[in-house]
Formats: structure tokens, C-alpha cells, sequence
């Protein structure tokens, strides 16, 4: 390739421009299968969790219900980590990856995920789609002109990933923006791996949304329905600070446990799946009896509550949000050790959650401005700023304008707090060492 003076490809380059095009392609197929992944997920999901219990006769699932499933999940999902290649793809403790699974391992994720999440797992699927993405990605390299060239096998798979994360997001340009910053390179570099990501999940998007709309299936999608546009206030500046804190230790202790219980599944991998499950359904199961609300609004990831919750907040008492924030946030905190998935969307649910709770305990902030400072936090806590700016202003939709202030002061506010956190328990680490 021809290259400029630093030291990379010119993007006009004939091979690079290739690349481009292989990109899209690849897009395609990709797509497809992440597409009937999440169609599938979204079906058995729903059976498990609505028809199923409709048809038994129980308006909502019993609290048992949650027992059982979460039970059956870390059997199924131990199994797939004990003997399947790859061990069921990511742990999302460990937060994300922009490496894709060797194609013998997709099977292994396809099931370990797949499994979680229909059976209630609090996880997401945007780890396993990366991972089937970037697996399968670099299986069909195999027969492009690039399959020698380390450097643009490395850009392509990540641009599979991104054309399978592309629709779950809801827009294209988030999946280009999570891989720029899980990668972190340089501005040079990371143009080369963005161009390909952008190319590959917009023909991601496209098919997205015709497939949703010539097959009917539904895959779910992460919107806020209904919400007004809200001034800001001085109260609403002023809560910027302590309750993105607050959002950040939640969520900065819930992957502390999360890592601990990673430790433990790695050496006792299907009792430690199996216990992470119980325990996850047990939380589910006593949040139900002790508010009378469904065991679902603690297992699953949260994407499909995330509307009903920030459109009908008085649905919920004083108490039984404070039982969800508790409960949901145990459930997570085994989930993200034990089972495989991806940590955004329980830490956006667990923000709104906790953005809804602030607005009610002080009439004064809005809910508006209370919602998007609580989800930028609890997704820039993970590491990826930019990222929830972006998310949370499209989440906002016609509100997002005004609240864009507070939503990049709870984001940077949160990324602070969690590395000041993790500094310091760096520091007593350390110091106990010596």
C-alpha cells in the first residue's frame, strides 16, 4: 500500500479502498446471522418469560419462576464453558473486548450466550455479537485477497464485529465509536479501523431494518419512548455531581463482585455457574415477593423494562425501586462473573433505575435530566465515555438537545470516580504487599 508520512496507508490507496469493499460485504451475511440470533433470542425470550406463564395461567411469572429458569441457565451455560471450544466467549467482568472469537469458538458463544440471555441472565448481547461477529468474520477472510495480511485481517474482523452489534445499539455510528474506543489508537490508526467499522455496520443496519420489517420478527430495540423535551434547572446541574458518584460506586462495586465471582467460576466452573444462577433468580424471586412486581424486572438485561420504567415511573413505589437497584444490581454482579454476555445494557437499566429513584426522593429534579445523567454514568463507568454520551443523547431522542450538558458532565463525572476508586484499591494492593 502507499503511505503517508505517518506511516500509514493512504485511504485513496487502491488495496485499502478493497478493503472498504470487502467490509461491506462482509457486512451482509454477518448481519444476517446476528439478526437471527437476536430474533431468536427475542422469541425464546418471550415464550419463556410471558407466554409460557400466560398459558400455565399466571398473569405475571411466579417468583419461583426466576428460580427455575436462572437454575437451568447456569447449567446450560456451565456445560458450554466446561467442554465447548472457546469456553462460551467473554466474561463480561472483565469489560470489553474488540476481539472477535476464533470461528471453532462461535458455536460455544452462540450457546453460552443464547442461553443466558432467554432464561433471564441480567447480561447483554452486545459482547456475544461481538464475538460472533469477529469469529465468523475471520472464518470468511479466508477467502479474500487480505487473508495474508495480519493488519487487515485484524481491521476486517472488527468491522464484523461492528456490522453485528450495528442494530442492537440502534444506530450504526455507536458500534464505529465502541470499537474506536475499546481499540484506543492512534488518530491515524484509528481512522483505518474506523472507516471499515462505519462501512460494515451501516450495510449492518440497512439489512437490520429490513429484515424487521419483511419477516416481523422483533429483536428488541433500546428507546425511550415519549419523552418531552425538560429545561434545565439549577437543581438539575447541582444533582450532576453527587448522583453520577453514586451511579459510578454502584456500578464500580457490582463489577468488583462481578470479578471476584469470575475468579471463583475459573476454577470450579459449573457449580460456580449453576450457584450464579440461583442466586440470581433468588434475587429476582424475592424482589417479586416483597413488591409484587414480575421476577423479570430483575433477571434479563433490562432492555425491555427500560421503557416501561421511564415511562410510567409510579408504577413503582419508593421501596420497590430501592428493592430493584438492590436486587437487579446482585443479580448482575453474579451474571457478570459467572455467565457470558456483554455489561452495557444492565448498567443502563441500573442507571435509569437509579435516575428514576433520585427523582422521586427529591421532587425538584426532573425525571428527564435524572434519566440521562444516571445511564451516561453507569456506561462511562465501564470505560467507554464517548460511547454513553452518544447512546444516552440518542436514548433522550427529541429531549436530548437540553440535556447535553448534564449528560457529558455525569459521563466524565462517573469515568473519574471509577478510576479514582480503582486507584485506590490499587494503591492498598499494593501496600499490603510490601
Amino acid at each position: 500500500m502507499t503511505r503517508d508520512a505517518e506511516a500509514g496507508p493512504l485511504l485513496h490507496d487502491r488495496r485499502y479502498l478493497g478493503l472498504l469493499g470487502w467490509a461491506a460485504l462482509l457486512g451482509i451475511p454477518l448481519s444476517l446471522v446476528a439478526f437471527l440470533f437476536l430474533a431468536a433470542v427475542h422469541e425464546l425470550e418471550h415464550l419463556l418469560w410471558h407466554s409460557l406463564p400466560h398459558e400455565l395461567g399466571y398473569d405475571e411469572p411466579p417468583a419461583w419462576w426466576a428460580i427455575a429458569a436462572l437454575a437451568l441457565a447456569g447449567v446450560l451455560v456451565g456445560l458450554a464453558v466446561r467442554y465447548l471450544p472457546g469456553h462460551g466467549g467473554h466474561v463480561p467482568a472483565d469489560g470489553f473486548s474488540a476481539g472477535g472469537s476464533s470461528p471453532g469458538a462461535v458455536p460455544g458463544v452462540v450457546l453460552a450466550a443464547g442461553a443466558g440471555l432467554a432464561l433471564g441472565a441480567v447480561i447483554g448481547p452486545e459482547a456475544p455479537l461481538i464475538a460472533i461477529g469477529g469469529g465468523l468474520a475471520l472464518l470468511a477472510i479466508r477467502w479474500t485477497p487480505f487473508a495474508e495480511d495480519p493488519q487487515a485481517v485484524t481491521i476486517l474482523s472488527g468491522a464484523g464485529s461492528a456490522a453485528a452489534i450495528s442494530a442492537i445499539f440502534g444506530n450504526p455510528l455507536i458500534a464505529a465509536i465502541l470499537f474506536l474506543e475499546i481499540v484506543g489508537l492512534a488518530r491515524r490508526q484509528a481512522t483505518l479501523v474506523l472507516l471499515p467499522c462505519l462501512v460494515a455496520s451501516g450495510v449492518g443496519a440497512l439489512l437490520f431494518t429490513g429484515l424487521g420489517d419483511w419477516t416481523g420478527f422483533g429483536i428488541g430495540s433500546l428507546s425511550i419512548p415519549g419523552l418531552q423535551p425538560t429545561p434545565l434547572s439549577v437543581g438539575d446541574v447541582v444533582v450532576v455531581l453527587p448522583l453520577a458518584a453514586v451511579v459510578a460506586v454502584v456500578t464500580w462495586l457490582i463489577f468488583g463482585a462481578g470479578r471476584r465471582v469470575a475468579a471463583i467460576a475459573a476454577e470450579h466452573v459449573l457449580p460456580a455457574t449453576i450457584g450464579a444462577g440461583v442466586v440470581a433468580g433468588c434475587s429476582a424471586a424475592a424482589y417479586a415477593v416483597l413488591t409484587d412486581h414480575s421476577p423479570a424486572e430483575v433477571a434479563l438485561s433490562g432492555q425491555a423494562s427500560l421503557g416501561v420504567l421511564t415511562s410510567s415511573p409510579g408504577s413503582w413505589s419508593t421501596g420497590a425501586l430501592v428493592a430493584l437497584v438492590v436486587f437487579k444490581g446482585i443479580a448482575y454482579a453474579v451474571c457478570l462473573g459467572a455467565f457470558r454476555g456483554g455489561p452495557a445494557f444492565p448498567a443502563i437499566f441500573l442507571g435509569a433505575a437509579l435516575g428514576v429513584l433520585t427523582s422521586v426522593l427529591f421532587p425538584s429534579i426532573d425525571l428527564v435530566p435524572a434519566l440521562a445523567i444516571g445511564m451516561a454514568a453507569g456506561v462511562a463507568v465501564i470505560g467507554l465515555p464517548i460511547t454513553s454520551v452518544l447512546l444516552v443523547v440518542l436514548l433522550l431522542g427529541d429531549a436530548a438537545t437540553s440535556q447535553m450538558p448534564v449528560v457529558i458532565l455525569g459521563a466524565v463525572v462517573a469515568l473519574v470516580v471509577g478510576d479514582l476508586l480503582s486507584d485506590i484499591t490499587t494503591r492498598r494492593a499494593t501496600a499490603s504487599l510490601s
